[in-house]
């Protein structure tokens, strides 16, 4: 039962603390669209996502509406095409993204991922069929989100497909080269990518999951900021509880949400993802809570042991609220979505080497990060190799969301927009990695792989 000073305390949150839904996602089966004839799957998924999703905005405005709460996307994911295009009888996989923008654009939503390959242990033609397709794909729509899976920890890294993605990460750049290559933010390279995740662009609805489901992902580093603004000086264990008691509270929003849309749009509820996700805004930065905690620029000494601390009181907060917590959950970085971040980058106290360090404790790893255009394919995919190696050891999803914007060199900036905000060029390593990378094959699975 809610007293009225908890419906106050809501209020605030939401009225001066940037608290908001980040995703209402709607995650749709699409392996009954397979067929042998490229043009009868494409008709099939457009009409399967359109009639499945009709309402799912309708809905979310709704909802808004009626309980106060900002609602800020509405999103769809499906099954990772390369599944459902194998099928077919077509060498070109765009068609599929095209199918995929059109019922999107119809249903309204701003979103839609699962333009999907998972090739941690090996590849299909059909993934590889979708991985070439992938840059043209990414330049012919406007809402369509892509991602791989190179490696896991049962299986190790495809570093075949390590290779691969650098060069894909590079022509898709080329080819959005007026748009300061941004679609390469629509871009994600995972290592342990998990088949709920409601947030773009990584989000598709995995092979295990239902017909057609609910995720909801909420948000509120400003939120937790606020909070502890009223801990200064106290010590950690303190400052874990209040992050705890604050993820419990945003949780639990998140929850009413997820349950309300289920039930009206008749589709069963998955899970809430809990991240605390950052927007360009002042006063929504996961970097802001970090130096709250006593640092003086985010990425300076004792930044990772502070991330790994709001992390875990994050998700310890969530797993309370909820009985069906998944996706990610916990805390994001993206470089380019956190006004935090973007000055602590632009200072020089965040480089790539501490996002790499800070990954190893965070919800994903390095995103929307901008490089210098001339940074090369191989230099890419020992960035992906890296972060895939850090989640393939620690059994933890792990991710590259990185943008060679074309024409630009360091200390420039790139704007992206909306909640993409805008990316400070940050500085690669001049050092080369393209033997490493030439070597292909497999990077085998830890030790700790073999549980059973």
């Amino acid at each position: 039962m809610l007293n009225s000073n908890e419906i106050l305390s809501t209020i605030e949150m939401i009225d001066q603390q940037h608290l908001d839904i980040r995703t209402i996602t709607m995650g749709i089966s699409l392996l009954d669209c397979c067929d042998a004839s490229e043009e009868t799957a494409c008709r099939k998924i457009y009409d399967k996502i359109t009639a499945k999703a009709v309402n799912l905005v309708k809905t979310g405005e709704e909802i808004e509406r009626e309980f106060g709460i900002p609602i800020v996307n509405k999103r769809i994911s499906v099954t990772p095409i390369a599944l459902v295009a194998g099928a077919s009888d077509t060498k070109d996989y765009t068609p599929f993204a095209r199918a995929l923008d059109r019922a999107a654009q119809e249903t309204g939503v701003n979103f839609i991922g699962g333009f999907s390959a998972l090739v941690q242990k090996g590849a299909t033609a059909a993934d590889r069929l979708l991985i070439r397709a992938i840059p043209e794909a990414l330049a012919q729509t406007e809402r369509v989100c892509a991602s791989v899976n190179v490696g896991s920890t049962r299986a190790g890294i495809n570093m075949n497909a390590v290779a691969a993605m650098g060069r894909v990460i590079k022509t898709t750049a080329d080819r959005t080269a007026e748009r300061g290559g941004c679609g390469c933010s629509k871009l994600v390279v995972f290592c342990n990518a998990v088949e709920d995740n409601p947030f773009m662009a990584g989000a598709f609805h995995g092979v295990g999951e239902g017909e057609c489901v609910i995720n909801v992902g909420v948000s509120g580093p400003g939120v937790v900021y606020h909070a502890l603004q009223s801990v200064k000086g106290e010590p950690f264990d303190v400052v874990a509880e209040t992050v705890k008691k604050t993820a419990f509270r945003i949780t639990r929003m998140g929850q009413l949400v997820a349950q309300e849309a289920s039930r009206r749009l008749g589709v069963p509820f998955g899970i809430v993802d809990l991240s605390l996700a950052p927007t360009p805004a002042v006063g929504d930065s996961v970097a802001r809570i970090l130096e709250e905690m006593g640092l003086e620029v985010c990425g300076t000494h004792g930044t990772t042991a502070a991330l790994a601390l709001l992390n875990d009181a994050v998700k310890k907060g969530g797993v309370m609220a909820s009985s069906h917590v998944g996706g990610l959950s916990g805390a994001f970085i993206p470089v380019s979505e956190d006004e935090g971040m973007i000055a602590a980058a632009r200072a020089g106290a965040l480089t790539l080497d501490k996002l790499e360090a800070m990954t190893c404790v965070c919800s994903v790893g390095l995103d929307m990060v901008a490089v210098p255009g001339d940074t090369s394919a191989e230099t890419i995919s020992a960035i992906i190799a890296d972060e895939a190696a850090i989640g393939m050891v620690n059994s933890k999803t792990t991710a590259v969301r990185i943008i060679p914007a074309p024409g630009t060199k360091v200390g420039d900036t790139v704007e992206f927009g909306g909640l993409l905000g805008s990316a400070p060029v940050m500085p690669v390593h001049p050092f080369h990695s393209d033997a490493f990378i030439a070597r292909g094959g497999r990077i085998p699975a830890p030790l700790q792989s073999l549980k059973n």
